[in-house]
């Protein structure tokens, strides 16, 4: 669960305008906070009922399991609840504290962290929690890790920002480094070490100036100078990293004080992520796509050289039937070329149907509509998506509902319509051919017909699609095709 800000802020009309603006400001910086901490984040405020307070912030870990699934932004709560945070809110208690406490059979640590505006009453808490075995693993780091994570937590509590919220997330097997002020590394990770031998630097780093270490030098450098985080994508020895590096500060005056205090430049905290994996990855899935996109693009061309073969057989016989035979097989082969000239074109495996359909308005305008009849053909409605397997099927049926409303449609007529429409029910799609000829016969019965365009249709609704097909003979006649998402 990523990091979250209540969107109601502005509707806490009981808190004054630096109050939420402190709120709003506090929770933007969470995310990298939890990372780093190992542990849910929960920025809660006073609520809008005496003995309430609201969570108006939160962030989970990406870096081990959050304790909280769900999420809580919005949510009151009271003293029965979080009894921990009405220690301090709405008092002068400006000390942080520790509670243990058990959350669904599972001790709990509570960092209880007060927010107050100078030296006024707290009206805001920030409830740091992470599993006791977690927090066991925390409090036995370097004290020097552990000085600066706390520098840190002063610094978001404060509001000091130096753009925390633009950092991506961190993962579970990223490296730290602590870098002083003079620029020498002070703490290194076990999993920081192991990164930078892969370059090379067979030797522990820890006392070592960070300016021998080439790129990582260089983002340090950059964010003591800035004042701000900064985050880049470095390449060296076919290894690609992403790197972080946060400024650290200390205040000279009041721990968690949010007034004007002055805060000098203590050193940084360095964040480095071993991304190759992840990139090779994404380049082998680059090159399969654009694998897939060629053959479906091939398939496409050897569909329409079927369709071009059988339209030269066609030519050669002097049956009519047979002749209209191969159309419909010609029209039947180009629906499915029209599937797979989308995939071609985009890597994304959803199709958009109605987009498909324009196609097919065309390849039966060009091949089979009379054009000594005024027959209008469109479509009305809205996009409709489905996977690529179903919109093949789907284009086959539409093909033969739109053939047979042209052909049979119109016999002995001149003019007339047909409209392709398109709907979303929420729980299904549904698309209609409607056309305002003739109709069917009244003897007809779709149950025991034998013309193959219409076995095919309801093999394919039912079979393939999962769906029902409704044959409306009122008015000409409306195929209407449900399907399920």
């Amino acid at each position: 669960m990523p990091v979250g800000v209540c969107k109601a802020l502005s509707d806490l009309h009981w808190l004054t305008d630096e109050q939420r603006e402190i709120l709003a400001g506090v929770g933007e910086s969470l995310s990298i906070f939890a990372d780093l901490s190992h542990a849910d984040v929960l920025f809660f405020c006073e609520g809008n009922q005496p003995n309430t307070a609201m969570v108006v912030s939160q962030a989970a870990p990406h870096t081990v399991s959050p304790i909280h699934q769900e999420p809580f932004l919005g949510r009151q709560v009271g003293k029965k609840n979080e009894p921990s945070i009405f220690e301090v809110l709405g008092k002068r208690k400006f000390v942080r504290s520790f509670k243990t406490v058990v959350f669904r059979g599972a001790p709990i640590i509570q960092e209880i962290h007060p927010v107050a505006c100078g030296d006024e009453r707290v009206f805001a808490v920030l409830c740091v929690e992470a599993n006791a075995l977690e927090y066991e693993r925390q409090r036995k780091k370097s004290p020097v890790f552990r000085k600066a994570l706390t520098r840190l937590q002063r610094m978001v509590i404060a509001r000091f920002d130096v753009g925390l919220r633009d950092l991506l997330p961190m993962g579970e097997h990223d490296g730290l480094l602590v870098v002083d002020f003079s620029g020498y590394i002070r703490y290194i990770s076990g999993i920081a070490e192991n990164l930078y031998r892969k370059l090379g630097y067979t030797e522990s780093l820890l006392g070592t100036h960070v300016s021998l270490l080439q790129n990582t030098g260089a983002i340090f450098t950059q964010a003591l100078e800035s004042g701000r985080a900064v985050q880049r994508e470095v390449e060296e020895h076919g290894l690609i990293w992403v790197q972080k590096a946060i400024p650290l500060f200390e205040s000279e005056t009041g721990v968690f004080s949010l007034g004007g205090d002055r805060w000098n430049p203590t050193g940084a905290l360095l964040v480095i992520q071993d991304i190759t994996e992840q990139r090779q990855k994404e380049q082998a899935l680059k090159i399969k796509s654009a694998m897939i996109q060629e053959i479906h693009h091939r398939v496409k061309n050897n569909l329409q050289t079927i369709a071009a073969l059988l339209r030269m057989e066609a030519r050669r016989t002097n049956s009519s039937e047979v002749v209209q035979m191969v159309q419909d097989s010609v029209n039947r082969i180009l629906s499915i070329a029209v599937v797979h000239e989308f995939l071609s074109r985009d890597e994304d495996s959803i199709i958009n149907i109605r987009e498909v359909s324009q196609q097919i308005l065309r390849e039966v305008i060009q091949g089979i509509l009379d054009p000594r009849k005024n027959i209008a053909l469109r479509l009305e409605g809205p996009n409709l998506y489905l996977p690529a397997q179903r919109a093949t099927s789907c284009a086959l049926v539409i093909n033969e509902l739109l053939q047979n409303a042209v052909e049979h449609g119109f016999v002995g007529r001149n003019d007339g319509q047909v409209i392709i429409t398109f709907g979303d029910t929420g729980d299904e799609m549904v698309i209609q051919i409607a056309d305002d000829g003739v109709g069917l016969p009244e003897s007809f019965d779709p149950a025991t017909t034998r013309q193959l365009g219409l076995r095919i249709i309801h093999t394919l609704v039912k079979e393939d699609l999962r769906g029902r097909l409704e044959l409306i003979n009122r008015d000409g006649l409306t195929a209407r095709m449900i399907l399920p998402k």
